[in-house]
């Protein structure tokens, strides 16, 4: 796993997480002998992570963040259902250690053709011949269940771990989550933008290491 972490002050907001991204990199920045404050941010930080993860209305059409202030947690991002704020709330709440749950997820806007730019945009992405490997069913069709049909795919997402995050938001697209290479993360953004009625694309996904840094060069 990877992560992205926001560059805060750490005395202000210790450990601010993006998931589905692991803590490694924000593990790296601090001392190599953590103190016991920080272990216990980090452990925090690693339980509240993996209680989210394990949730099972966390899909790819949410991005849920974390921040961690002493033994407070700010939750933060988007969630594509009102279920997933308030059990996203209810697991960080049981860690040990968390005296108190800030909760800032915005909930998107029931919306019919958000929903319909969700389907285009799973489909022009993980259909993608360079881009289907990152697909959890793997060699499986694209397409709808009856479910997803009868109720749009928010309330019915396809299943598995999808490391593309597609987050839709008054015909505005954002790309969250990590990919293998550059030339994924252009791929990703060139297809999103031929989603009929996406009004704007933003491309957040991330690339490990040496390719991110020349990515960034580049720009």
């Amino acid at each position: 796993m990877h992560t992205a972490t926001h560059r805060t002050s750490r005395r202000n907001l210790l450990a601010l997480f993006a998931l589905p991204l692991a803590a490694q990199e924000k593990t790296s920045e601090l001392k190599a002998t953590p103190n016991p404050n920080e272990r216990t941010t980090l452990r925090i930080a690693r339980e509240v992570q993996r209680e989210i993860l394990r949730l099972p209305n966390y899909g790819l059409f949410d991005d849920l963040r974390f921040g961690i202030k002493g033994d407070e947690v700010i939750l933060k991002g988007f969630a594509s259902r009102p279920t997933l704020k308030d059990s996203a709330e209810r697991v960080a709440k049981r860690v040990e250690g968390v005296g108190k749950v800030t909760n800032q997820i915005e909930v998107l806007p029931l919306s019919r053709q958000d929903d319909d730019i969700r389907v285009r945009t799973y489909v022009a992405i993980y259909g993608h011949p360079t881009l289907s490997r990152y697909n959890p069913n793997r060699g499986a069709p694209l397409f709808q269940s009856r479910a997803s049909l009868a109720t749009g795919i928010t309330n019915d997402p396809p299943p598995g771990w999808h490391p593309i995050h597609i987050i839709v938001k008054n015909g505005n697209v954002w790309l969250e989550g990590v990919v293998d290479s550059t030339g994924d993360r252009t791929i990703a953004e060139l297809q999103a933008n031929t989603v009929p009625g996406a009004f704007q694309v933003t491309n957040n996904l991330q690339v490990p290491n040496r390719e991110m840094q020349e990515l960034g060069k580049g720009k």
